[in-house]
């Protein structure tokens, strides 16, 4: 199990459903997570269902370039470092392909890819001066193996694959690593509004939806040590969604 203590952990979008659970476990893990949430209200909720001890509110709206820097500032000022950053905030729209806006693009790409880069951006400074750092952008499948009606979204996944990739290469040598999950179909708001599991998830391989919980076990093993050779690198975790279906 990665022991994760004394970390200074930053997720995005930890206000509920994938981030809410990611923060949740790498708190268990002995981490300080910082949970970074568009309305500082519910990120301070869950910091307190986490409890003050492991974990630490920020307003974080992504698409905010202020936001971010200020969001970092005041981890550095309080924490004096920043061990790892989980862009994990995302937004999606299903539309036809000739139904999707220019708008409705560009909203996608304001979240989806400059939110990631501009995250990643405001935290290279203190990694570098760390000479050590952990950036894991919860990516997509979506990024290899679009769904229907979601052009845009899978362009703006498929985009920060490259972003990640290159930003590895680049970054290798200061200390800092970058990695990815993609998620398949995860138990969240995102793909079902109440309790109903789609009949689809029973012909995955392993016949089932995932959890939240299951995307935050990988992203735990990329914020610590034990992923210390690893960057650049993609963690499919999707049940075997993009293998085919199990239909006998």
């Amino acid at each position: 199990m990665p022991n994760l203590n004394n970390q200074v952990i930053l997720v995005t979008g930890a206000n509920r459903g994938q981030g809410k659970a990611i923060a949740q476990h790498l708190a268990s893990l002995g981490a300080m997570v910082v949970v970074g949430a568009r309305n500082y209200d519910a990120a301070n909720e869950v910091a307190k269902l986490i409890g003050e001890d492991h974990a630490f509110p920020v307003q974080l709206d992504v698409t905010n370039e202020a936001d971010w820097n200020a969001a970092v500032e005041k981890i550095i000022h309080t924490f004096d470092r920043l061990d790892a950053l989980v862009n994990n905030a995302g937004a999606l729209k299903r539309k036809t392909f000739r139904e999707t806006t220019v708008d409705d693009y560009q909203q996608l790409i304001n979240v989806n890819q400059l939110g990631v880069f501009m995250g990643m951006q405001a935290v290279i400074p203190q990694m570098e001066k760390q000479q050590k750092g952990s950036i894991i952008n919860n990516v997509s499948v979506s990024a290899f193996a679009p769904i229907s009606h979601s052009s845009a979204y899978a362009a703006t996944k498929s985009s920060v694959v490259a972003m990640s990739k290159a930003a590895a290469i680049e970054l290798g040598p200061t200390g800092i690593r970058v990695n990815m999950v993609h998620p398949g179909g995860i138990k969240t708001d995102m793909v079902s509004q109440d309790e109903s599991v789609p009949e689809y998830y029973n012909t995955v391989p392993l016949r089932r939806i995932g959890q939240p919980v299951e995307i935050a076990k990988v992203v735990a093993f990329l914020a610590s040590d034990e992923s210390s050779y690893c960057t650049g690198s993609e963690i499919v975790v999707d049940g075997g969604m993009t293998l085919g279906t199990a239909d006998e």
